[in-house]
C-alpha cells in the first residue's frame, strides 16, 4: 500500500479513517487535535478554542471527499452532504456558488481562504506557497445572469489592487462550471 502525500490527500479519499465533526449553528467543527492539525496545516478552516471551524464550502468539500463526516451538534445524527448543503443555504443564498468555486479551486491544486469582504469572496494561494507567500489572487464570484454593476466591480478592483493582488472574476454558468477571468483596471489617456 503506497503512502500518501499530504498534498495529494485533496485529491483522493484517504486511506484513513474518516475524520468526525460537529455541526453547529455557526459550522462545521473538529474538535480531535490531530486532525486539527493535519487540516488546518492544510489550508482548512480556523483554529481556535481547541477546535477547528470550517466553513460551510470546506465542510462540503471535504465530505464530498469522503474526508470527514459531520453529525449534528444536538442530535449526535449523521448528516450528509445535501443535509450540511440545505443547512447553510438557510443563512447564505450563494451557498451552492460559493462551493462550486471552491471546490474547482481545489481540484485545480490552490490553498482556498475566505475573502476579505466587497464581493471578495476567496483568497486564492499557489501550490506550495500557502503559510509561506501571501495570497495573489482574489476571486469575486457571481452566478451567470446574476447582475453585477459596474460600480461593484470597480470598487472591488481598486480595493484589490491597493493590496497589490490580481482580481479574478469567477463566473458559475447555468451548468455548474466555472469561468474565470482576470480582471484589471483600464486607464485611457
Amino acid at each position: 500500500m503506497r503512502k500518501q502525500a499530504a498534498a495529494e490527500v485533496d485529491e483522493a479519499p484517504s486511506e484513513e479513517l474518516v475524520i468526525e465533526a460537529l455541526l453547529a449553528e455557526e459550522g462545521v467543527r473538529v474538535s480531535s487535535a490531530e486532525e486539527i492539525e493535519g487540516l488546518s496545516s492544510r489550508g482548512y478552516g480556523v483554529s481556535e478554542d481547541g477546535e477547528l471551524t470550517l466553513t460551510l464550502y470546506e465542510a462540503l468539500y471535504l465530505i464530498g471527499r469522503e474526508i470527514i463526516e459531520v453529525k449534528d451538534e444536538k442530535t449526535g445524527e449523521k448528516r450528509g452532504f445535501q443535509e450540511v448543503l440545505k443547512h447553510f443555504q438557510s443563512s447564505d443564498e450563494n451557498a451552492w456558488v460559493k462551493y462550486l468555486i471552491y471546490r474547482d479551486l481545489r481540484s485545480r491544486g490552490y490553498v482556498v481562504r475566505e475573502g476579505f469582504g466587497l464581493g471578495i469572496d476567496f483568497r486564492v494561494y499557489k501550490r506550495g506557497e500557502y503559510g509561506e507567500e501571501p495570497a495573489k489572487y482574489m476571486i469575486f464570484g457571481i452566478q451567470e445572469g446574476q447582475p453585477v454593476t459596474l460600480t461593484t466591480l470597480a470598487r472591488a478592483q481598486m480595493y484589490v489592487q491597493s493590496l497589490k493582488k490580481k482580481l479574478v472574476l469567477a463566473v458559475v454558468n447555468r451548468r455548474g462550471e466555472v469561468v474565470y477571468y482576470s480582471l484589471s483596471q483600464l486607464t485611457l489617456k
